[in-house]
């Protein structure tokens, strides 16, 4: 069975505590069931990961840029957290590995402070979802099963 990578970035394993107002009360183990129930029900595994450090996150593209190669993988769902604001290093890894990225974002980051409002990931990845909350992941995974069957 194929499957797709689930990564977040940093702080989100605070989801469920950290600013409910703007995130919610949803925790990151209820992101990942949701994530695993849309893979079930599009028929792929779901590997969900998340990191406060940037050089695993890149060491976690670089092995799914392979498995995406070799047919192993689909691509990956990227929730980079304020990484997506600062990273490169993250934007690079993405290009360099050719791996099919959907960048997602729970809140709508053009909504709230003007340094939120650049991606740094954007230009490299397959599609963006923004502003859809958790559900925003479904969106995503389901985004990339539908462009792996197209290309």
């Amino acid at each position: 069975m194929k499957r797709i990578l689930v990564l977040n970035g940093p702080n989100l394993n605070l989801l469920g505590t950290r600013e409910p107002t703007v995130y919610g009360s949803t925790t990151l183990a209820d992101v990942e069931a949701l994530c695993r129930e849309a893979g079930g029900r599009l028929g792929v595994d779901i590997d969900c990961r998340q990191s406060n450090h940037e050089g695993q996150l890149l060491d976690w593209i670089h092995e799914a840029g392979t498995a995406h190669r070799n047919g192993q993988l689909i691509g990956a769902v990227f929730n980079a957290g304020a990484y997506t604001h600062t990273s490169v290093a993250l934007h690079d890894a993405i290009k360099g590995t050719g791996l099919p990225v959907i960048e997602v974002h729970i809140s709508n980051v053009h909504a709230r402070e003007p340094f939120r409002h650049h991606s740094y990931l954007s230009p490299a990845a397959a599609g963006i979802v923004v502003g859809f909350g958790v559900d925003g992941y479904a969106l995503a995974i389901e985004g990339l099963v539908r462009k792996g069957q197209v290309g």
